[in-house]
């Protein structure tokens, strides 16, 4: 698909791409015009492997955030058979940046929970950019219970910048709904596998975060806070955020080796915003792999192993000389 403008470490990239373009467009295609074009494309291979082979933290923030990267409806129009949306919270309304439903994906009848942002301005307005208000988390445990008592296992997509942060957000109870949901997940007698697709931030990921399986995305990120919220509270300024990204240690390898996620799907060449298909068919994939491996658990492994799994996360040790200090 068109990737528009390209990001600001895409220079050489950009080039390339508009000469093979502008080749492509001519009317007459001599043997000598076929060949640079093959020259071109070659060139560009190159030319993504190197940039996206070597990406500092900061620029895996801006293809995460890149605006043409697939999204959850994405995911379900080309990965799933089948997908039927369900709404509100029975409270207070309907969130448009929490979509649910029940899916098919192969053999598998799922609930799939996931943030959604939106392609337009005006969706993404709709979508609040895809931070949840606390109505979208109470529907996705309304939808989290619904999964459990029909024995569907639960996939969760996780894109979103944090959760909602206004005043009315905050006056519903928005951190203590992460809490609950976060809770609740803990205790769901079903396999729940969580993919990061995007951006991974805060507690508005974290609230449909807690899975049998923790999966991120090659260039996604997932952090306890943006890098301009840590740049804000550390440096006092958003100009801190590259910064802030190299000290987070939020990227992909980084939550590999520190045990946060379970397995790193590989994108395609240049970020899964250049082919929409060849990713949806790995997430596909993996989601069919690991349901698999996962439904020939009880529900009493799945809940222990899932408890087990949470509390190793973050161990660390101390020194003897630290107590004597």
């Amino acid at each position: 698909m068109s990737n528009g403008p390209g990001l600001d470490f895409e220079v050489q990239i950009a080039e390339l791409e508009g000469r093979i373009q502008e080749l492509e467009r001519q009317t007459e295609r001599t043997n000598e015009i076929e060949a640079e074009i093959r020259s071109l494309r070659l060139e560009l291979v190159e030319q993504l492997r190197d940039t996206y082979g070597s990406l500092n933290p900061w620029q895996t923030v801006q293809v995460a955030r890149h605006k043409n990267r697939p999204y959850t409806k994405d995911y379900l129009n080309l990965a799933f058979d089948e997908f039927v949306e369900l709404h509100g919270d029975k409270h207070f309304g309907d969130d448009r940046a929490m979509l649910s439903g029940f899916a098919k994906i192969d053999r598998f009848k799922v609930m799939v929970l996931g943030h959604q942002k939106g392609r337009t301005y005006k969706e993404r307005a709709a979508c609040h950019f895809g931070c949840a208000h606390p109505e979208g988390y109470r529907k996705a445990m309304i939808k989290m219970r619904l999964a459990e008592k029909y024995q569907l296992p639960l996939i969760c997509f996780i894109d979103t910048p944090g959760a909602y942060p206004g005043v009315g957000a905050e006056e519903r109870g928005q951190a203590q709904v992460i809490a609950e949901s976060m809770f609740k997940m803990s205790r769901l007698r079903i396999p729940v596998i969580c993919v990061v697709i995007g951006e991974g931030g805060s507690g508005g990921a974290l609230g449909i975060g807690v899975g049998d399986r923790v999966a991120v995305l090659q260039h996604a990120y997932y952090s306890v806070i943006s890098p301009e919220g840590c740049a804000g509270i550390l440096w006092k300024s958003h100009e801190y955020a590259p910064k802030a990204a190299e000290s987070l240690r939020f990227t992909s390898s980084d939550l590999s080796r520190l045990g946060v996620v379970d397995d790193v799907l590989e994108e395609p060449l240049g970020g899964a915003h250049r082919d929409h298909h060849q990713m949806a068919s790995r997430m596909k994939t993996y989601l069919s792999k690991t349901l698999s491996a996962l439904e020939k658990k009880s529900p009493d492994d799945l809940v222990a192993e899932r408890y087990d799994k949470f509390r190793k996360i973050g161990v660390f040790v101390e020194s003897p000389e630290s107590f004597a200090s």
